[in-house]
């Protein structure tokens, strides 16, 4: 979730190549004039490479057509005044008809033919379609579509940002602003359908957890709290560009103001008022997959779309429960570097309460992001050959969202670089976060994880777009959770209270593999799982609350960043091993982010060829 596309051969020369037309000496002027015969291989690879990068090409235009806020987040603008469907039949229908063409027409290119790298997006497109279409099948699809909404990937929680003027969408122009208005009908009626979807549920028996709706209905009432001008969805009103024009400053201010008081605060106010009186009564009170109907299967599914590896929730629990006490090895010597004299769990609560380890001010917090980023910027040119172009710049959480969100996030740039990415932190409950870790969340979150590795995917326009706009979370996240790893060459964590936020952070991650399969395929309660982490850890309750709540809403999603993060170590362990004072930092680097985010089977499989040819 999170560098360098330049490596001693590079990606983007070789897929620039593969389309490439191979000519032979010219003997004459009209030999010149037209190209030599190609090598029957040569073509043969060249047929290969032109009919799947057409295929790629053709795929993402078709799902930018039927997904449009994938284009608006590319800073795409031909689509910027629809909002898509996402949750009809219809929809899912069309998405399940485009995955079946798209495999049948892979099928039909001799994967054979293609050089390493075409190979190498053959099949991760063919990876990811396939799983695309799990989703879609009649065992799954039936236990998701039912639950549309939950606290944290609500469409509830992420459209106020896109229309706030603080994200995705631009408000340069008036089109810009009509556009928001038109996306703003859609979302009112997106929301109905929600509800539709809700109603559904209730009739198969495939709820949500009590906890969830409790959350959401939460988060409603405080975006109604807003009102209309005060509301999210109106703060672009009140800054226009100086040359918009009066008249239609006016108008836009009237509509917009319109369809926030006229159709998403009415379409808030049903969905509130359903899920309180109607869905909350028939919701279920086991927090856990296991306790829902069909959840079993499901949980077992989303072990492997999130990891990309075939793992049982056995597997899971015992790997979490081993890197839980590795981790607690590590910390007691931090303990005892400290001079504290107690047990580790009494080392806790002083790191929990000690007052010298809260942020002074909100603003404190924010100034010490700052000053990290700036040692960070210092010191990253030295392992990573390329740096994102794209500017991140340094935020506090929203206000409607900053309760239930995490400690820290990160939401991409534009890939023209027209947009900053943002690393947020939360100001929630301020004597709650803790300064000793800092370092380790702006690592993840900043630089060099999640901006790094999104950004120079994005930027890298020789990739295929489903390569360079797609993903997995196993790589996604664990490389972001790799890049913690990192302070030492980066200059970070000298202080030995930053060196214990680090292994409390790479201890969160680990206790996720443990309490995730705990809650979903053993029955943990919410309290239990909250107990679990406070014990193993110097969380707060409120960060230890909050990041339950979110297994719970997210099943499996949580697995990806530890089993992703010890696969990148592993690989990286395995090159620094078979070649010895070969082995280059900045190289490797590159060769795990040169092709955008890859499945853990197919980075290893790269990472081994790079290994023979450094050898050779």
């Amino acid at each position: 979730m999170r560098a360098s596309y330049l490596v001693a051969v590079s990606a983007t020369a070789i897929l620039l190549s593969a389309c490439t037309t191979v000519r032979g000496p010219a003997q004459s002027p009209q030999e010149a004039a037209a190209p030599a015969p190609a090598q029957p291989g040569a073509a043969a690879e060249q047929d290969a490479s032109a009919a799947l990068h057409a295929l790629f090409k053709a795929s993402d235009e078709d799902n930018l057509r039927r997904n449009p806020l994938n284009a608006l987040f590319r800073g795409d603008m031909r689509y910027a005044d629809q909002l898509g469907d996402s949750i009809t039949d219809a929809y899912f229908d069309a998405e399940r008809a485009a995955g079946d063409k798209d495999l049948a027409a892979l099928g039909r290119i001799d994967r054979a033919a293609l050089s390493e790298t075409d190979q190498l997006a053959y099949d991760v497109f063919k990876w990811q379609t396939e799983l695309a279409l799990r989703s879609l099948s009649p065992e799954i699809l039936p236990l998701n579509v039912v639950r549309p909404i939950d606290h944290f990937t609500g469409f509830h929680t992420f459209y106020p940002d896109l229309a706030s003027g603080q994200g995705a969408a631009p408000f340069k122009t008036v089109k810009d602003y009509d556009d928001n208005i038109k996306r703003h009908h859609r979302y009112a009626w997106l929301i109905d359908q929600a509800i539709v979807r809700f109603r559904q549920g209730m009739e198969s028996g495939v709820v949500q957890p009590k906890l969830v709706v409790r959350n959401v209905i939460d988060q409603l009432d405080l975006q109604l709290k807003q009102g209309v001008e005060g509301s999210t969805f109106y703060a672009p009103l009140k800054t226009f560009p100086a040359d918009i024009p009066a008249a239609d400053q006016a108008r836009l201010r009237t509509q917009t103001a319109a369809v926030i008081r006229d159709e998403i605060r009415p379409a808030y106010q049903r969905l509130r008022d359903f899920l309180a009186r109607e869905y909350l009564p028939a919701a279920r009170a086991g927090d856990g997959l296991i306790h829902m109907k069909g959840g079993a299967k499901l949980y077992s599914y989303l072990i492997e779309q999130n990891t990309t590896l075939p793992l049982t929730a056995e597997d899971v629990h015992q790997l979490g429960l081993s890197e839980v006490a590795r981790i607690h090895r590590e910390m007691e010597t931090v303990k005892a570097q400290v001079g504290f004299k107690g047990t580790l769990q009494e080392f806790f609560e002083y790191l929990r309460t000690n007052a010298k380890f809260r942020p002074a001010s909100k603003e404190a917090l924010r100034d010490e992001y700052y000053a990290i980023g700036k040692r960070v910027d210092a010191r990253v040119g030295e392992i990573f050959s390329t740096l994102p172009k794209t500017k991140l710049e340094i935020r506090p959480v929203p206000d409607y969202r900053e309760k239930n969100d995490a400690g820290g996030s990160y939401m991409q740039g534009a890939p023209d670089g027209s947009r900053p990415g943002v690393f947020y932190y939360n100001t929630y409950d301020l004597p709650s976060r803790s300064t000793w870790g800092q370092e380790t969340l702006y690592l993840h979150e900043g630089a060099p994880g999640h901006h790094f590795q999104i950004s120079l995917a994005q930027e890298n326009e020789a990739l295929p777009n489903f390569m360079r706009f797609g993903g997995n979370t196993a790589y996604v996240e664990g490389w972001a959770l790799y890049a913690e790893t990192l302070w030492d060459e980066l200059g970070m964590e000298t202080d030995p209270y930053q060196r214990f936020g680090g292994l409390n952070d790479e201890m969160l991650r680990a206790m996720r593999l443990v309490v995730d399969s705990g809650i979903h395929a053993k029955g943990w309660t919410r309290d239990q799982a909250i107990k679990y982490m406070l014990n193993n850890s110097s969380m707060g309750r409120t960060d230890a609350t909050s990041e339950v709540e979110r297994y719970i809403a997210m099943p499996g999603q949580a697995l990806a960043y530890k089993i992703g993060q010890l696969k990148i170590l592993e690989l990286r362990a395995k090159a620094e091993q078979a070649l010895g004072a070969k082995f280059d930092l900045k190289a490797f680097h590159a060769q795990v982010l040169m092709t955008g985010s890859l499945p853990m089977n197919i980075l290893e499989q790269k990472i081994d060829r790079w290994i023979a040819s450094q050898r050779n």
